[in-house]
């Protein structure tokens, strides 16, 4: 077995061994692991004859398709760290992690450069453009660069402990902060899943969820590790389609988020197609109603069920093996191979079972830190019970039975994970402060058996404004990813607020939840 120090061994060793062997399939395109390291060689070389240097940022602003790919890896190649950013990126919150990460170089797709004004992004140097480019934007020819296909692989000049990757994650203040992750964070992180996942160099692994989602990330990267095959679609916007490819291309895991699921389990005759090659499930970004659970086992009988949860900060925590599901369906397992977790109480000392706490992660997969936000930091990684050593505080209160398993309790922050997504309430709010006539708002997430937190948003107008919810969601729709739109608009005469003038989101929090259910509860 190759050792993978860097992230981009994953390809050039599986590339070394089995060339020819089919790694990546999108809308009827298959590419081999050769095809992808050559083109990747290509996109490195130009990149630093750009001036694309050891430890610079490029960014790659594109949906789920092979570019986006072969666009990480090269960037690796130079020497360099990859962005991801979300396909349905506004341009104000493209220009801000552009700006704030000092991006040297974007890889984009041709039709979404009208979004980008160059003039406001001084650190880029270089843009690629994939496909025909849009008005207003300049960028040299993807397809041109690898066609002039470069014949020598490109050495990366890094070792395990530079930057490989910075994912941009919700921040309480309304603007993304940067995950700064290492080669050997994201080496470690890949390796512990692929280890408990059992993966084989003959799985079929199927990715419908975004690249710039670690989870979908780490499906290629995983994928690439063990010399498999990704199947990499655009969305789950079209189940049917999925499945069928599913079925055609004989996938054996299948990795989703419970909206995923949910969708899934509508389609007709789900239980009458021949999907007998999957092998696994994996679920993460909230817990899988037991509806859902026990359903996915009468359709997939054969399929192991694995429940997760993690972080961008470190990006898995736990796993709850399949044969657990049943003993303890409520808990999210116990910490991965490789991987040391435990709760502590305000003091910093360690709890007992059944005492609910913080919960701490000790690991080589924990996060450097975040970009150029040395307090945030600080806060989140803290230093652990053996010298030098820095662990990560989550923010998230757990508590743990007799026999090491953990249960998800409440989160400290007010962060809304939904979709899988994390959502800062400030940079919704912040939209809604942008509306003509809105006076007061605030931004909950309130339990959603699918979603595991639907987005709310509470507003009060200033007088004689005459805005219906429709206005307000038809605003956000313009200013906001998909995946942040608010679920339900609630309009009211005033927002409950504290003796400061401040709102009380925990009074509308508790307005909110259904009877009986405490608000907030949703879990990665």
């Amino acid at each position: 077995m190759y050792r993978h120090t860097l992230v981009n061994h994953f390809l050039e060793h599986s590339a070394e061994r089995s060339p020819d062997k089919v790694a990546l399939v999108h809308e009827g395109e298959r590419l081999t692991y050769a095809q992808i390291d050559e083109r990747a060689n290509s996109l490195a070389a130009f990149l630093r004859h750009s001036g694309v240097r050891r430890g610079d940022r490029v960014a790659i602003f594109m949906d789920n398709c092979p570019e986006a790919v072969i666009a990480l890896f090269a960037a690796l190649k130079a020497g360099a760290a990859f962005l991801m950013i979300n396909h349905t990126t506004k341009a104000d919150k493209l220009e801000y992690i552009l700006n704030n990460s000092r991006a040297s170089a974007l890889v984009l797709q041709g039709e979404r450069s009208n979004v980008l004004c160059r003039d406001r992004t001084p650190n880029l140097r270089t843009i690629v453009t994939a496909g025909p480019a849009g008005i207003g934007l300049e960028g040299t020819s993807y397809e041109e660069i690898v066609r002039r296909a470069a014949n020598d692989r490109v050495a990366s000049p890094n070792v395990d402990q530079d930057l490989s990757s910075v994912i941009y994650t919700s921040g309480s203040t309304g603007f993304p902060k940067g995950v700064m992750l290492s080669h050997l964070n994201m080496v470690s992180a890949a390796h512990s899943i692929s280890t408990y996942l059992e993966n084989r160099s003959d799985d079929i692994i199927i990715n419908a969820l975004p690249l710039s989602f670690d989870y979908g990330l780490y499906q290629v990267l995983m994928g690439f590790r063990i010399g498999g095959t990704v199947i990499l679609e655009k969305s789950f916007a079209y189940p049917y389609q999925v499945v069928q490819t599913m079925v055609r291309e004989r996938v054996t895991g299948f990795p989703g988020v419970p909206t995923i699921f949910a969708l899934l389990l509508r389609i007709k005759d789900i239980d009458r197609m021949d999907l007998g090659s999957l092998r696994y499930i994996t679920n993460t970004a909230a817990a899988l109603p037991v509806s859902h659970i026990r359903r996915l086992r009468e359709v997939f009988p054969q399929a192991r069920l694995y429940s997760m949860y993690g972080l961008t900060e470190c990006k898995r925590v736990t796993y709850l093996p399949p044969d657990q599901l049943d003993i303890r369906p409520s808990s999210v397992g116990r910490g991965m191979p490789n991987e040391e977790v435990y709760i502590i109480d305000e003091a910093g000392n360690r709890v007992g079972h059944g005492v609910v706490g913080e919960l701490v992660v000790r690991g080589s997969n924990v996060m450097i830190g975040y970009w150029e936000k040395p307090e945030e930091t600080a806060e989140r990684l803290r230093s652990g019970a053996y010298p030098g050593e820095r662990v990560l505080h989550t923010g998230d209160l757990f508590k743990m039975d007799e026999e090491g398993y953990l249960y998800f309790v409440a989160r400290k922050d007010d962060i809304i994970k939904s979709k899988g997504e994390k959502v800062s309430p400030k940079e919704i709010e912040n939209v809604l402060y942008g509306i003509e006539g809105v006076l007061e708002a605030a931004v909950i997430g309130i339990p959603d058996a699918i979603l595991g937190q639907a987005i709310k948003a509470f507003v009060a107008l200033e007088q004689g404004a005459q805005l219906t919810e429709r206005d307000i969601l038809r605003h956000c729709s313009q200013h906001l990813e998909t995946y942040m739109l608010p679920k339900h608009v609630e309009i009211l005469p005033s927002l409950p607020k504290t003796a400061t003038g401040k709102i009380r989101k925990q009074d509308l929090k508790e307005a909110a939840a259904p009877s009986g259910q405490a608000a907030g509860t949703a879990h990665d």
